[in-house]
């Protein structure tokens, strides 16, 4: 029996989470702590759209990692496999604003997350990969360490070997590692999933790439089945290997743009969650186009993140 029929969880993520200060005016130094970390936020946004949903990661025993655990608790992400560290720190970091946009200030290195190994895997962790339908990771569960970029590829291992699918998007970030490494652990990583999730400013800084149909060649070329390339306000072209799908582009939603600070983070949970819950592709990325517009609108990574009801109203 594949772990698709008798999971306990719909959307699983694995990364790094992160204690967010996020500057409420440009040039003022007074800021709103909220939370943050890509696959931690994709995961509340799953839960919030109605998937069970539980999260893989190490934090620190300090406050910053207790605030998290309380997060999660609120948002009825479990929490079973998350592992507390009394020698490394909690990851934070800082948004500021300004004329050219959002500026993100990183303290996170050598974090309890990035001491991740695969070994850790072993316990509670593989037993949450192994009844889950799907297992989220990005570029950024591969780049904040060696041994945390080795943990996430066991992780997706274990996953499909238990019959979930993968998804993954590169969310590339070369603050954080090499664009030779980067372009490499990334394929890698692509060669792993049942489901891509590229955007365009990572497919253009990594490989190049601008083309929607070159960007979903490459995907397939990899070994993704399904890839689904956002676009930002052009919206989301879809595509598959089965031949007797054609690849379909989904328009995007024009709004008011006051923070798109997890706006991509937002998308993959809806969308995971959708395709977990039963919906077909085209579906669930019509539903995760619309939670990612109502996330923009306000600020923050998690705050604005919608509800599903939400979500069904704008619908």
């Amino acid at each position: 029996m594949t772990a698709a029929k008798q999971a306990v969880w719909d959307v699983v993520a694995l990364g790094e989470a992160l204690v967010e200060f996020n500057q409420t005016r440009p040039g003022e130094p007074q800021y709103l702590q909220g939370f943050g970390g890509d696959t931690s936020n994709a995961v509340i946004a799953a839960a919030r759209a109605g998937a069970r949903t539980a999260y893989l990661t190490r934090l620190g025993s300090d406050a910053f990692g207790q605030a998290l655990l309380d997060l999660w608790a609120r948002e009825g992400v479990d929490t079973t496999a998350v592992e507390r560290d009394a020698q490394h720190p909690t990851g934070i970091y800082f948004v500021t604003h300004g004329a050219a946009g959002h500026e993100f200030s990183y303290l996170r290195a050598g974090s309890a997350a990035s001491r991740m190994a695969p070994a850790w895997l072993q316990d509670a962790p593989a037993a949450v990969l192994q009844q889950c339908r799907i297992l989220h990771a990005s570029g950024i569960s591969l780049a904040v360490s060696a041994s945390a970029c080795d943990t996430a590829f066991e992780a997706m291992r274990v996953a499909r070997a238990a019959g979930a699918r993968v998804a993954f998007d590169p969310n590339l970030r070369l603050k954080l590692w090499p664009l030779a490494r980067a372009r490499a652990c990334i394929a890698h990583a692509v060669s792993l999933c049942d489901i891509f999730l590229p955007g365009l400013d990572d497919m253009a800084a990594l490989l190049g790439l601008h083309d929607a149909d070159a960007i979903a060649d490459w995907g397939h070329a990899q070994g993704a089945a399904t890839v689904v390339f956002m676009r930002g306000p052009e919206g989301v072209l879809l595509s598959t290997t089965d031949p007797a799908v054609p690849r379909q582009r989904v328009a995007g939603r024009s709004v008011a743009l006051v923070d798109a600070t997890g706006a991509g983070d937002c998308f993959d949970g809806n969308l995971l969650a959708r395709l977990a819950l039963g919906d077909d592709l085209a579906a669930a990325v019509r539903y995760a186009n619309t939670a990612a517009s109502l996330a923009v609108q306000g600020f923050g990574a998690v705050a604005p993140l919608p509800t599903a009801q939400q979500v069904q109203s704008l619908l």
